[in-house]
């Protein structure tokens, strides 16, 4: 294996909103469920995918309305 590194997340902005009823999400990977609770990420290029509450924000803080989003 080759030698590990630490790396760090860039700081993004991203959309992202709160599934209030379960629904089929388009990802590049191919369908996947988002379960009420689950947050759907819109990345920088437009792509969705579903993500858990909890992986949510561990990963993300809200943002303030008037931040550029990343990659825009």
């Amino acid at each position: 294996m080759s030698q590990l590194k630490k790396y760090r997340k860039k700081p993004v902005v991203i959309q992202a909103y709160e599934c209030k009823k379960e629904e089929v999400i388009h990802t590049l990977e191919g369908d996947m469920v988002a379960s009420v609770g689950d947050y759907v990420i819109i990345g920088i290029k437009g792509e969705r995918y579903p993500c858990k509450p909890d992986v949510f924000w561990a990963s993300y803080e809200e943002a303030d309305d008037d931040e550029p989003l990343s990659g825009m």
